[in-house]
């Protein structure tokens, strides 16, 4: 059983910046595919980006240009930079993981239900 703790989150004034970390218990992420999500009240899960093994990166329009995720394998923890915060950005934000054995997220990164380990959410505030 994989578990992933999400640390980082906070308050934080419009325009400013944080950095997401999603810790794993697991040996590594090489054969993973990574992604980050946030659901806000009243609003859906959205996926915001996702990494695979390789280092490969996919981002949602709506994050694109200022969120980042990166990752350290030798920490066996992904980051998601987050930049040039909006209102809108305030959220439960969720890392969640698939073991693949291509490690490769594909097309359908950004479908929560592709991901059979997730996190328990760290929130974010933007005011």
């Amino acid at each position: 059983h994989v578990q992933l703790v999400e640390s980082g989150g906070g308050s934080v004034q419009v325009g400013g910046s944080l950095n997401l970390s999603c810790a794993a218990s697991l040996s590594t992420y090489n054969t993973y595919c990574v992604g980050w999500f946030r659901q806000s009240p009243g609003k859906g899960r959205e996926g915001l980006a996702a990494i695979d093994n390789d280092g490969h990166t996919q981002y949602a329009d709506s994050v694109k240009g200022r969120f980042a995720i990166s990752q350290d394998n030798a920490e066996n923890t992904v980051y998601l930079q987050m930049n040039s915060l909006e209102s809108d950005d305030a959220a439960t934000y969720y890392c969640a993981a698939d073991s693949r054995t291509s490690g490769k997220c594909g097309v359908s990164w950004n479908w929560w239900g592709n991901y059979a380990f997730r996190g328990q959410g760290t929130q974010v505030t933007v005011s």
